[in-house]
Order: structure tokens, then sequence, then C-alpha cells
């Protein structure tokens, strides 16, 4: 019988085992809270700086919406707007702030956050800070969409809101198809989605141009994107909408970073990536689609919004919830701007592509000094 060999194999022989002290908790630059939920069974990262810049832009916006419901035509005290909101006021200053201004501020906030959960999702898709929807070409999808039911069928705000969603997803499966070529590339989807709205852009001015005066004239005002007009009965489809839409982009926050880091990583992870971008896609053009359908096509938000939140979280690529929290902020102050600022009231969109076009031009030099 033999005895055991105790003498170590040559690689373990070879190998050196060098002690390293334990220092505590790596620093990473960034801090986190970690929240445990069900007794640990559900557990989420929540980043700090986010958490507070996210606080931030929604007492922004909380003060901008304050701002608007006491300014206007008649302007009201701000100790009778929090009485118009607690039920203790007037029924005519109840009226104006409840019933005129609040469902148009809400309205604003919501639209912006779809905006810019949109174009953060087109940013990161294509991993390039001009693919937004509007740039792309969904939104003039969606309107185009939108003007057929209403200049061929006098369609309602329903049917409308039925049109601009089958516009934008229409436009947005030819954009991916076209620009298919073993995988749909970020370069490839901008290049063929702006070629695209050129040609839908034509469409819909030349179905203008061929519509009755009153109806033509209608939705071209339509088509600046304006939320004059709009009440509760706006409101609650948009917020339907978005409470069915917003949890399942949310959910596939986490794989949209993975893909981020290119197709063989994703896949790599255990990740369809052709089949997680098709649903993004969905997502997003939905979103666009519901801003469309309520108050127009509204040029630029999805465009600013994630590069804004993306530098005020300092991230390295964009981030669903700061963008769409500025995407809020940002329409809500054009939308006051529009109301107050030049005596008159305009479309927001006026507004929005005025100061969207000069940051489109700096994003642009930026671009080309890279």
């Amino acid at each position: 019988m033999t005895e055991p060999n105790h003498n170590p194999s040559p690689v373990l022989r070879n190998r050196v085992i060098v002690p390293v002290a334990y220092s505590g908790p790596i620093d990473f630059g960034r801090r986190a809270a970690v929240i445990r939920l069900f007794g640990g069974r559900l557990s989420m990262r929540v980043d700090l700086l986010s958490l507070g810049a996210g606080f931030i832009l929604l007492l922004l916006a909380g003060v901008i919406g304050t701002v608007s419901l006491a300014s206007g035509k008649f302007p009201i005290p701000l100790a009778d707007v929090l009485g118009a909101l607690l039920g203790n006021s007037d029924d005519d200053i109840r009226m104006v702030v409840v019933e005129w201004r609040l469902p148009r501020l809400l309205l604003a906030f919501l639209l912006g956050t779809a905006l810019g959960l949109s174009g953060a999702i087109f940013q990161s898709l294509t991993r390039n800070p001009l693919g937004s929807p509007d740039i792309i070409g969904f939104s003039t999808g969606s309107y185009t969409g939108a003007l057929v039911v209403i200049l061929l069928f006098s369609g309602g705000y329903y049917a409308t809101a039925a049109g601009a969603l089958a516009g934008g997803i229409v436009t947005a499966a030819a954009v991916y198809l076209l620009a298919y070529r073993n995988g749909a590339q970020g370069f490839r989807l901008i290049v063929v989605g702006i070629g695209i709205s050129a040609v839908l852009g034509a469409l819909n001015a030349w179905m203008i141009r061929q519509a009755d005066l009153q109806i033509a004239m209608s939705a071209a005002i339509w088509g600046a994107g304006s939320l004059n007009g709009l009440g509760f009965e706006q409101f609650w489809p948009v917020l339907l909408m978005l409470i069915l839409i917003v949890p399942f982009v949310l959910v596939l926050a986490r794989p949209m970073r993975q893909l981020e880091l290119a197709d063989d990583a994703a896949m790599a992870s255990g990740l369809n990536a052709n089949r997680l971008r098709l649903m993004l896609m969905i997502g997003g053009v939905a979103l666009t689609a519901i801003v469309t359908a309520a108050a127009g096509p509204i040029a630029f938000v999805s465009l600013a919004a994630p590069q804004i939140a993306r530098r005020l979280v300092r991230a390295a690529g964009v981030a669903l919830v700061p963008a769409a929290l500025t995407g809020g902020l940002l329409l809500t102050a054009a939308d006051w701007g529009a109301q107050h600022g030049f005596g008159v009231q305009l479309p927001v969109g006026v507004m929005t592509v005025s100061i969207g076009g000069l940051y489109f031009l700096w994003l642009l030099l930026r671009e080309a000094r890279q």
C-alpha cells in the first residue's frame, strides 16, 4: 500500500499567496443607498446624486407650476391658489385655478416627462445625443397618422390619438427595417430616420395644402404643438396611458444599460439584443405618440432633456428617471413662457423650437469638434 503524496503539485508549489489587508468598502465615487422591501425579497440600489437631482427638479417644477397657476389674464394671489387647490375658495377662483389652469399645468409636466423618457430611450439605443424621436422621424410619423385622421376622416380626439399612435408605429417599423443590416445600428437608424422624416414632412405639407381652409388651419395650429384649450378630458387618458407604459419602460432600464455596451456584451449576459431593442423602440414610440395625440408634435424636449439630465447627475450614459423629470420641468417652463412671455398665448411648440434650435446648433458644433 503506497503512502499518499503530500508534496504539492508543480502548479501549487509555484503559486504565491499574498495576504491583502481588508480596508473597508471600495469607493467608486458615487454614493448609493440600498432599499430592501418585503424582508429582503425585493431590493433596489438608489444613486443618491440622482435622487437629490430628481428632488430638485420636482421642486423647481412645483415652483414654476405655482407661479403658472397664479399668473395670467386674471392674477390670483398665492394664498387663494392654495385655497382653491384645497377646496376653500370662491367658485370663480376655483374655476380659474382648478378647471382652467391646473389641467394644463399637469398635462405640461406629464407630456414633458413622456418626451424626456422617450428621448432617453432612443439616445441610449443609438448611442448618440442626436438620437431623439423628433430627429429620427417618429414624431413626424405620428403627426402624419394624426393628419390622415383629421383631414380625411374628420376624426375626433380619440380617433386622432389612435391615428398618431398608428403613424408612429408604422414609421418606427419602416425605419427599423430599412436600417436593419445584421442588427439595427445607431448611426443607420439616425440617417434613415432623418430621410424618412424629410419625406413625411413633405407629405404632411402637401396634405395640409390640399385640405379645406378651415380644416387645414386647425391642423396647422395643432401641428405647431399646443396645450391651449386642453383640460381634464385630455388629462385622464394621458395619465392612464402613461401608467400603463412607464412601468414597462422602467423595467427595461437595467437591460438597456447592458445594451449600451454593444450587442455582443449584452448577448453574453443572456439578453436577446434584437428583441430588447424592439421592445424599447415600441415603448419610446408609444410615449411620443401619446404626446403627439394630446398636444401635437412638440419638438426638441426629447432631444435636450436626456443630455441635460446626464450632466446634472454626472452619469456615464443617459438615465431614464432624471431625463423624464428634466423633460417635465422643461415643458412646464416652456409652456409658462409661451403663455406669459410675449403678451399673447403662443403654441408651446414655438417656444420649444426656439430654445431647442439653439441647443441643437450647440450640440452639432460640439459633436463636430470631437
